[in-house]
């Protein structure tokens, strides 16, 4: 029902939970039920790729922009245009990129690194990380304005926080074994 309501409204959104919550299950289901679900649910772990890669991978790059760029790279938020574009981990970017991506945010314009053009980009922005955000926040790790920025948060909880659950899932286990 939640994610039903969510997903009728266009809020960016900070999804926590434990590992393995489903947090970017959570994410896909907004994205398919909502209006954008004909455009690109685009996924990015930010833990998973070296800070120096990240936000080329991000924003993108031109032609010749560092050793290495031999061609054009549109970046993963423009890929991400008209639909979702999943952050997962975001409490492991750095304070630096962190201050790009609530720029982006803001007002919606990539600037591909080596460019000296923006690109009016409109996606859903959805972020997720197992840490809890707030107090990575009070150690100066995490942007407090880019936190603002996340209209809905949302906790997942562990499964043992719902143990009433357990039967279903182990149901439904059962039946994909079959």
């Amino acid at each position: 029902e939640l994610i039903s309501r969510i997903a009728g409204t266009d809020s960016t959104i900070y999804i926590s939970g434990e590992s393995g919550t489903g947090k970017e299950l959570i994410a896909k289901a907004i994205h398919v039920a909502s209006e954008r679900r004909d455009k690109p649910f685009v996924a990015i772990n930010c833990a998973a790729i070296p800070e120096t890669l990240l936000e080329s991978e991000l924003f993108g790059y031109e032609k010749g922009a560092f050793t290495g760029a031999d061609h054009h790279h549109a970046g993963l938020i423009a890929s991400a245009q008209g639909g979702t574009l999943f952050l997962d981990e975001i409490t492991e970017m750095s304070p630096a990129l962190q201050g790009k991506l609530l720029r982006f945010m803001q007002n919606g314009e990539v600037r591909q690194l080596g460019g000296h053009e923006t690109r009016q980009v409109t996606v859903r922005v959805v972020a997720a990380a197992n840490r809890n955000i707030d107090e990575e926040v009070k150690k100066g790790q995490f942007r407090s304005d880019l936190l603002y920025r996340f209209v809905v948060r949302l906790h997942i909880p562990s499964l043992r926080e719902h143990k009433e659950d357990l039967l279903q899932l182990i149901e439904s286990l059962l039946k994909k074994m079959d």
